[in-house]
């Protein structure tokens, strides 16, 4: 595999992992594991600028979106922090500070890593008027009623207090260990799935349509930043000294550090006093305290320059192996995962870790009765690490397996990959189950009354095979004998007829063609225009799309190749899903962009990046990832990038804003 096809997959991959852990609250992997995903991505990045890309996991922050509340767009961006998991990268980020200072003295306000959900809070005259989440950085929800619920979160502050007329104030919603287990009690005398920890159950739980649900929950919240316009001083530690006094819940664990030994040693003493503090926690925030210093240093694409999260390692237990089973995931891939005696780790029970794939299993060389080392990757994916002591010699040895435990076809393994496959993909049950909720999902075809334990039910029962058996349900196969489900069944029913009207970027990316993410999928509707034209491309015209490699291209000419996939694609055509894109998205508005080519930067108010994305292709215009001497100008929001700042001004590229932009195209 080359570089080039590398960066493609860790792209997809990462863009997955942001999914699972920003919109389901169900990751599957450690923060760990996904900072060396994308640590390897930006390596490889940087050696191959010509594959630059704005939608790239390096260039923005993962999301929590959700459809049930309004969008509010972020007055100043929310951007997450590097993290670093040794001292040594936090001596070099102290050097980068000193370095960036010029030699100037500063501090470093050292604080505790709350592990729960980013909120954005607005006050004006003393009054809370105003609660988003982080969202994708940019804007976020709107969980204002869900959020007064909160009781260390002040409505009004008191009138003769000395706070600004309006100040937003940033901080973590969290949910105490105590009413963490409470609730988990709770659910499982329901028969109802366990949060996996207190970050995944504050999060379901801020994002719930019920205010009343969120207030029996017992939900917490710590403030770590405060901005504004006026605001008390430059020093960002006794501006949260002042936020504490106004009534706001300010963490007694703040400290200023003069020195890299005073960082050393407050990450010592919290990494063990974290245990006994009532919130999870998973690391530590070291800022640059002075405001004014934190300004000249400035920002990155993703993250600030002038602070960085020290990730605790994570907790390990032990406890003996009992078994080991294999799961198929929708690609196929098969997962060894180990279930053991349950443990304790991070203030939950653990009965199952993941033992990744056959290299690992076997460099761990388990037997069964093994007694070995658990712990938590991050603090939510528990994993086998290794054995706490050498192996009985008459036990059973655990070898990975050579046929699919679910349709037993043999397994296969793709040259450069870890993972092994089960290549029936269109008859091994969890594939076609995962395949089918991948379809339904809200960024394919939205379908969102139908969960995964329906589609396992409807799969079991005969009554769908593969996502078009969806389009052919009729309400007598799916109603009870008392029809006590009746109005589920018709919000299913109205669900699905309503994903007819999804357009065909969003059809395309429902079908799963391997590697074609949702970005891929859109440039390659507009490129082609229709699933017609698409399912008979040369390799040579699939790689004129931009981003498209020889990877993407490749899987979509073997995918059309196969003749049940392209009978998969005629019936739901048949079904009436939108197959070719709209006349409106065909014709364009004019040709004032004609032969322009155009790069975007930045954080932008009155559009997203992909509606001036829109925009620009709409009048004739192109839009590419890197500045060179034919770029014909950028489009600049706030926090444009200093490299591309910098390579502008040296070529002499003209640097326009978004309301003279929208001006020159008419859509003021």
């Amino acid at each position: 595999m080359t570089e080039q096809e590398q960066i493609l997959k860790l792209r997809e991959e990462l863009h997955q992992h942001n999914y699972n852990y920003y919109v389901l609250n169900t990751p599957t992997i450690s923060d760990r594991d996904f900072d060396m995903l994308m640590h390897q991505l930006q390596d490889l990045e940087k050696l191959h600028p010509e594959m630059n890309d704005p939608n790239s996991p390096t260039q923005r922050v993962g999301s929590d979106l959700n459809n049930e509340f309004v969008t509010v767009q972020h007055k100043r961006p929310m951007l997450s922090l590097a993290n670093t998991y040794n001292k040594q990268e936090v001596s070099e980020f102290y050097e980068r500070v000193k370095d960036g200072l010029q030699g100037a003295p500063f501090q470093i306000c050292c604080e505790l890593k709350f592990d729960g959900l980013s909120i954005s809070l607005h006050y004006k005259n003393g009054i809370l008027i105003k609660a988003v989440t982080r969202g994708d950085g940019t804007q976020g929800d709107d969980v204002t009623q869900n959020i007064r619920t909160i009781k260390t979160i002040p409505l009004q502050l008191p009138k003769e207090g000395n706070y600004p007329n309006e100040f937003e104030i940033r901080g973590e919603v969290l949910m105490p260990w105590t009413s963490f287990e409470r609730l988990n009690k709770q659910r499982e005398e329901n028969e109802e799935p366990l949060f996996a920890n207190p970050r995944n159950a504050a999060s379901g739980t801020l994002k719930s349509k019920n205010s009343s649900v969120v207030a029996e929950r017992g939900l917490d919240a710590y403030l770590y930043y405060l901005l504004g316009d006026n605001i008390p001083g430059d020093g960002h530690y006794q501006n949260m000294a002042a936020a504490a006094k106004w009534g706001f819940q300010v963490s007694k664990a703040m400290k200023l550090a003069d020195t890299l030994e005073d960082i050393y040693k407050y990450i010592e003493y919290w990494d063990t006093e974290r245990k006994n503090l009532p919130v999870a926690t998973d690391g530590i925030v070291l800022k640059v305290n002075s405001l004014a210093q934190q300004r000249s240093m400035g920002m990155t694409a993703k993250s600030p320059r002038w602070a960085i999260a020290y990730k605790f390692q994570a907790e390990q237990a032990e406890t003996t192996l009992r078994q080991v089973v294999f799961q198929v995931g929708r690609t196929g891939a098969v997962t060894p995962v180990a279930n053991m005696d349950p443990i304790q780790l991070s203030g939950t029970q653990v009965r199952r870790a993941t033992l990744h794939n056959a290299d690992i299993l076997e460099q761990l060389d388990l037997h069964i009765g093994d007694h070995i080392l658990v712990e938590k990757g991050g603090e939510i994916i528990p994993k086998v690490v290794g054995k706490a002591c050498p192996t009985d010699s008459d036990s059973q040895k655990i070898s990975f397996i050579t046929h699919c435990p679910a349709c037993g076809n043999k397994l296969i393994r793709y040259e450069g990959e870890a993972a092994h496959y089960c290549p029936n993909d269109m008859e091994c049950p969890p594939q076609i189950v995962g395949k089918i909720e991948h379809f339904v999902s809200r960024k394919a075809m939205n379908i969102n009354s139908l969960g995964t334990e329906i589609i396992e039910q409807y799969y079991k029962q005969g009554l769908i095979h593969n996502a078009n058996d969806l389009y052919t349900l009729k309400a007598e196969q799916l109603l009870n004998a008392d029809e006590t489900n009746k109005i589920s069944v018709n919000n299913i029913l109205a669900g699905i007829e309503e994903s007819k009207n999804v357009p065909f970027e969003r059809v395309l990316f429902a079908m799963g063609i391997r590697f074609v993410g949702e970005n891929a999928a859109k440039s390659l509707a507009r490129y082609f225009g229709s699933i017609k034209r698409l399912s008979t491309a040369t390799l040579e015209e699939l790689t004129q799309v931009n981003g498209i490699g020889d990877v993407i291209a490749g899987s979509i000419i073997r995918y059309f190749a196969d003749e049940r996939n392209r009978n998969f694609v005629n019936q739901l055509e048949k079904h009436g899903l939108k197959m070719k894109i709209s006349q409106e998205q065909q014709e364009a508005k004019s040709d004032r962009l004609k032969d322009m080519s155009i790069v975007i930067s930045g954080v932008f108010t009155h559009h997203s990046r992909d509606e001036y994305k829109e925009f620009i292709e709409k009048h004739g215009g192109k839009n590419v990832g890197s500045i060179s001497g034919k770029t014909s100008f950028i489009l600049a929001g706030d926090n444009m990038g200093p490299s591309k700042l910098e390579k502008a001004q040296k070529l002499g590229v003209k640097i326009m804003d978004e309301t003279e932009f929208l001006r020159l195209i008419g859509e003021e």
